[in-house]
């Protein structure tokens, strides 16, 4: 069994580091719990150790975006660690999307697909979202800006469905700090926008994009439009946002459609 070294590990932050012998790295970042306040076991993603690289897994112990007083010596153990590999990638999903913006210039960060991240916390930078209030208390504004501590040269994708406003608000919030970073809406995605994917069995091709050094968005909304004709959570999402919209005849045909495709509705 593949074991990690851990880079670094604290009361609040950790990270571990599988097949570090690599050329490639490819880091992933755990996102927001709905009941944390412990690590998790690590687990290397095989799809990419078996490929040539190593895997690198960030956790934050608590849903406070990376932010604490243990930050500034965990991005120096990263700086330390990744600036030896020739190229590095990554992936995250919400508040992991976020660490993925926010340690990206430690890690040496060349593409990044984040999927419905977070632009800030701070109350006073983005009064509008008040999604994640609950963590936002001790979030330090300065120490969590991505404009100062991220690597403005990173290239990869946003991932969003443009029907919540909220991630939309903040994929363009990051648009302009990352001119690199292409905006792919996934509409009637939720949050995260991957979800259709996920359903569609698309996940492990949007993670493929990674492996060859460079990240394709028109491919990634393809993979969406082919996915979002059989899901059941797509058309369920379209049949809402007609209905808020009051076109009611558009919610219904969704609905009926969503039926039709749920699980065990052909054998019914």
């Amino acid at each position: 069994m593949l074991e990690p070294t851990t880079v670094f590990v604290g009361d609040l932050l950790r990270a571990d580091l599988f097949n570090a012998s690599a050329d490639r790295l490819f880091v992933t970042f755990r996102q927001r719990l709905a009941r944390p306040g412990a690590f998790d076991a690590p687990r290397p993603v095989r799809s990419f150790v078996a490929r040539g690289y190593a895997h690198l897994h960030l956790q934050a112990r608590w849903n406070d975006w990376y932010i604490n007083g243990e930050t500034a010596a965990f991005e120096a153990a990263l700086a330390a660690v990744c600036g030896r590999y020739s190229r590095v990638v990554g992936m995250g999903f919400s508040m992991g999307g976020y660490a993925g913006l926010r340690f990206s210039a430690a890690l040496g960060l060349k593409h990044l697909i984040a999927v419905s991240p977070q632009f800030t916390l701070s109350p006073r930078v983005l009064p509008q979202d008040r999604r994640y209030r609950d963590c936002a208390g001790g979030f330090d504004g300065a120490l969590g800006d991505l404009a100062s501590h991220g690597r403005r040269a990173l290239a990869g994708a946003v991932l969003f469905d443009p029907f919540k406003p909220m991630d939309l608000l903040n994929a363009r919030m990051i648009g302009a700090v990352f001119p690199g970073l292409a905006l792919c809406r996934l509409a009637g995605s939720g949050h995260p926008a991957s979800r259709v994917l996920r359903e569609g069995g698309r996940f492990a091709a949007l993670q493929r994009q990674l492996l060859h050094g460079r990240v394709d968005p028109a491919a990634i909304t393809g993979l969406h439009r082919d996915s979002r004709r059989h899901s059941p959570l797509y058309w369920t999402q379209m049949a809402e946002i007609a209905g808020r919209h009051g076109r009611d005849g558009l919610a219904a045909a969704a609905r009926a459609r969503a039926t039709a495709l749920a699980p065990g509705a052909r054998d019914a």
